[in-house]
């Protein structure tokens, strides 16, 4: 952080107004970052989502058939209950669901980000997926004695090092109700080099817990009592375990869990780790995602480069297909290529690591 005082009447000025500062015990306390640096997604993961579709649970439908008005079959299970909002956890997953019709939920959850800090990257009711952008949480800056004393005067030149955004999904329920899925992606500046001159942004962590301070805030901008709500969101839940295994020399990820959980719990990770899902289809248990596998022998290119270069064929995102099959209270994710064809290549187990340890 860089500060300069050019006189003392900015001082005298920063102590009057420091009265004002952030509320002690906020943790959070989010502001777009609509300057900077462009922060992208993982190397290996490619997030194209304005050219992606949605489709609800309960059967094949694309985004031209899907509308808020419209009803798509659903099964969830509540766990917890507050009012007519719902939460389901299962391990450090958790989403809300609420019985109201998608269109009179649209709104207030658009506000909720905005009053939030957040700026919208993407919200777009007829896909169902509304998208925040990169922003930084200001209460992670130290309240030093200079910090308090002229933040509010001269507040843009302190900055942190991390960047956050949010993926909400709105997929329907048979009963006319709403799941709410709420993702987090961060990423973190760091030097690049010996010197420490220079900085890049790399990927760091889905936060779970951050997921789940933005569900309590929402379900009590949906009408849940304070306290009610946060006792919600902390209920304990059996975490369902994974592991990574081996089927016909295919790489697979095993769930213990049945597929209606299975395929929300996946559905959650894709957004965590950023993959585009372009469509889905829940009655075949498949997903279909664009994935860009990571090149360690490309060099970053420079501002000019950045302005005129072009992606090489090699830089192409590949179509991939998700795919979940259950057995009981087991259910196996694999990867198939564009055609359907089992996988097995480096980037099936690549893809297939990335979701097992967000699962964990």
């Amino acid at each position: 952080m860089k500060l300069t005082v050019k006189s003392g009447l900015l001082l005298a000025m920063a102590v009057a107004l420091s009265a004002c500062s952030v509320l002690e015990g906020d943790k959070i306390d989010y502001k777009s970052a609509q300057k900077g640096p462009s922060l992208e997604v993982p190397p290996d993961l490619t997030q194209l989502n304005r050219e992606s579709r949605y489709v609800v649970p309960g059967g094949p439908v694309s985004a031209s058939t899907y509308a808020l008005g419209q009803s798509v079959p659903n099964l969830p299970t509540a766990a917890t209950a507050v009012g007519d909002v719902r939460i389901e956890r299962a391990g450090n997953q958790r989403w809300l669901v609420v019985n109201r019709p998608a269109d009179q939920l649209w709104g207030p959850v658009r506000d909720f980000w905005q009053e939030s800090g957040f700026l919208l990257a993407m919200d777009q009711p007829n896909l169902g997926i509304m998208e925040t952008d990169w922003a930084e949480n200001r209460a992670k800056i130290p309240q030093d004695f200079i910090r308090s004393t002229l933040g509010k005067v001269i507040d843009s030149v302190y900055s942190t090092s991390e960047r956050d955004k949010f993926r909400t999904r709105f997929e329907r329920s048979a009963a006319g109700g709403t799941e709410i899925f709420i993702s987090h992606r961060g990423m973190q500046e760091v030097y690049n080099n010996r010197e420490q001159d220079q900085t890049v942004w790399q990927p760091r962590p889905a936060d779970p817990e951050l997921e789940a301070e933005f569900l309590r805030r929402l379900m009590v901008k949906l009408g849940a009592p304070q306290a009610q709500a946060a006792a919600a969101t902390s209920v304990a839940a059996d975490k369902p375990t994974s592991r990574v295994a081996s089927v016909n020399n295919q790489p697979v990820v095993v769930i213990d869990e049945g597929f209606d959980r299975a395929w929300r719990r996946v559905g959650l990770a894709l957004d965590r780790t950023g993959f585009t899902v372009e469509d889905r289809d829940r009655s075949q248990g498949t997903y279909f995602v664009r994935y860009v596998p990571p090149n360690p022998d490309k060099k970053e290119p420079g501002f000019l480069g950045k302005l005129f270069s072009r992606s090489t064929p090699a830089e192409q995102p590949l179509k991939y297909r998700i795919n979940l099959k259950a057995e009981g209270q087991t259910t196996t994710v694999s990867v198939l290529n564009a055609n359907g064809a089992p996988e097995t290549s480096a980037n099936a187990q690549r893809i297939v690591q990335v979701i097992a340890d967000d699962l964990k």
